[in-house]
């Protein structure tokens, strides 16, 4: 995987994440620089673990199924690009209360926004990926946007949340279109 895709990826990864980011800085009466960067850090810190724990899971099986491995890195994608896109579509109202930082509110968010980059570290094991570089790439892309998200949430509101599950499923979808047709 070039650095171009991995840049693709790593952004539609993150968009999960961006949308709650967005919802978060909605509730907050003030922007934090701090409570940016704790979202940040959730965020970024579980995008990465998941895909490192996918490519663990995804490396113990490569080797048997390599006549089959890009159809399986594009269904896991397609799949992922069209769970968020359906996602875009729900009218999913943000939480009205302060956010809150704590890690009882946090981790499952955390968690949630990043069950689909675990999927993708499975497609990264077949792909042959350097996975320290894209657990990294990835990590920070989605603490950079996650805090950004945060700004974002507090300046314009809501009616970016689903814009931006719609662009990550999109980008998903035509990532997996471009490695099929490739020969990734």
């Amino acid at each position: 995987m070039n650095i171009l895709e991995l840049s693709f990826l790593s952004v539609a990864l993150s968009m999960d994440a961006v949308a709650v980011a967005i919802c978060l800085g909605l509730t907050m009466s003030k922007f934090s620089v701090k409570k940016a960067v704790i979202v940040g850090l959730y965020f970024g810190v579980f995008q990465a673990l998941m895909p490192l724990i996918g490519f663990l899971m995804g490396a113990l099986f490569a080797e048997r199924i390599t006549a089959v491995d890009h159809w399986i890195a594009f269904g896991l994608l397609c799949i992922l690009g069209i769970k968020m896109i359906i996602s875009s579509r729900k009218n999913e109202e943000c939480p009205s209360e302060e956010a809150s930082m704590k890690l009882i509110h946090m981790l499952p968010l955390a968690i949630a926004t990043s069950i689909d980059a675990l999927a993708a570290g499975v497609s990264l094991a077949f792909l042959r990926t350097n996975i320290i570089i894209a657990i990294l790439f990835i990590g920070v892309t989605a603490f950079a946007l996650s805090v950004l998200g945060v700004r974002i949430g507090g300046l314009f509101g809501a009616k970016y949340k689903s814009k931006a599950e719609l662009v990550g499923g999109i980008a998903l979808i035509l990532l997996a279109l471009w490695m099929l047709f490739s020969g990734f």
